[in-house]
């Protein structure tokens, strides 16, 4: 079953879907105008504030005038950044330009990404490798209360629903590895818990209101989970785990040096009842590229080295990379394991600059002017235009190394 989002297609008065009508508006930048009641300012990313919205898009079928809910959202995008990013939860469900219906949507602000493109990239490959429930990227240039505030990235919310993460909606689990969700960071909640072998931050993301029955099964199925892994046993694991979802899931980790990984935080993964645990949502990935986080309080510093590594020279030792928790790579014991995590490499590598790039790009050749606009409102003493470039380069440089790792990795033990 393919589980990815799809590009929705538009369908006519006579019921035939315009698909090459809704390809070439997938690159276009709409405007989103937001209106708050009272023209009041969003100070606040736990209080909503009254709004109206309207969407309005070259394409005349995406336009949309309604009303809803905006607060701030995220962590260190909300704390430390002046152009801040945003959750809307409309009053009734809609379609966005083009997207499924949901009330609920992310304009992501992109101030410490200098190209716009990171998550976008990142979208895009899991989109091509049919990773489960992807999300779309849709650029727009927001005006609030009259002030334009840039260019941003319209997105989905990461939930349970039927346009998002399809799982059952009474027995489906979506969790998030996530330290500022977990029980260290955010103690107050009753929905996260340390997971009991790896010792990681979980965060019961759906269902939205837990149990402490229910909390305790989650806790037991992710042990269980744990524990196979740990054991390294592939027939265990593979009873468990939708495996090729995890390798996919950690090559890109790898691919763009994504360190939260390390932390963790933003790494999702997904049940159904009686179903396989399975890796994804992919999200948030401008802490990649390898960030300069001796600037993090300003951003935008990128591409230094393309030898960096997250996983290491060997995973299991973390030789030469990060002290990521075992949980991501205890699964380089098994020799079945690594010789598909090669094999799975080996099949995407010449892709990803061939193919996976250039449908990247030509969402920047569609936001070039918006970007300049941004840069005016949001200097940031980068160019958009030479930062794409030194990622382009960045991406080139990193496939060719990381065909020398991963192609020398420890064939495994068990």
């Amino acid at each position: 079953m393919n589980l990815v989002f799809t590009r929705c297609a538009e369908v006519d008065v006579n019921g035939e879907e315009d698909e090459k009508t809704a390809e070439a508006n997938i690159y276009k930048v709409a405007t989103i105008d937001i209106t708050t009641a009272n023209n009041a300012e969003i100070e606040s990313k736990e209080i909503y504030t009254d709004c109206s919205v309207e969407v309005r898009s070259e394409h005349e079928k995406w336009n949309y005038s309604g009303t809803g809910r905006i607060r701030g959202r995220g962590n260190s995008t909300w704390l430390w950044y002046p152009k801040k990013p945003f959750r809307i939860k409309l009053n009734e469900k809609a379609s966005v330009l083009g997207l499924g219906e949901n009330k609920d949507w992310v304009l992501l602000a992109d101030y410490r990404d200098p190209t716009h493109l990171m998550n976008t990239f990142v979208f895009t490959v899991g989109q091509q490798l049919e990773m489960p429930y992807v999300n779309n990227i849709r650029y727009v240039e927001v005006t609030l209360n009259g002030d334009y505030i840039g260019l941003y990235s319209l997105t989905e919310q990461i939930e349970e629903g039927k346009s998002r993460v399809a799982i059952n909606e009474e027995t489906g689990l979506l969790l998030s590895l996530d330290a500022d969700d977990g029980p260290e960071l955010a103690p107050e909640e009753t929905d996260n818990f340390w997971s009991s072998v790896y010792h990681m931050p979980v965060c019961v993301k759906h269902p939205d209101i837990v149990s402490d029955a229910q909390l305790q099964q989650i806790k037991t199925e992710m042990a269980q989970l744990e524990t196979a892994i740990k054991n390294a046993s592939y027939s265990e694991v593979e009873q468990l785990f939708d495996v090729p979802s995890f390798i996919d899931f950690m090559l890109i980790q790898e691919l763009v040096y994504n360190v939260e990984v390390a932390a963790p935080r933003s790494m999702y993964l997904f049940k159904d009842e009686n179903s396989k645990w399975t890796m994804g949502p992919l999200w948030d990935f401008d802490a990649g590229f390898d960030f300069d986080w001796g600037t993090m309080y300003t951003g935008h510093n990128y591409f230094r080295s393309h030898r960096e590594l997250v996983l290491g020279t060997s995973p299991l030792h973390h030789t030469g990379g990060y002290v990521v928790p075992g949980f991501f790579t205890d699964l380089f014991k098994s020799k079945q394991f690594v010789a598909e995590y090669k094999t799975r490499w080996l099949a995407i590598e010449d892709k990803i600059m061939a193919d996976y790039w250039p449908a990247t790009y030509a969402y920047a050749e569609e936001f070039a002017e918006a970007a300049t606009r941004d840069a005016a409102r949001w200097p940031i003493g980068k160019d958009n235009e030479t930062e794409i470039q030194r990622m382009q380069q960045w991406l080139t440089n990193r496939v060719n190394y990381l065909n020398t790792v991963i192609n020398n990795y420890p064939e495994g033990t068990n």
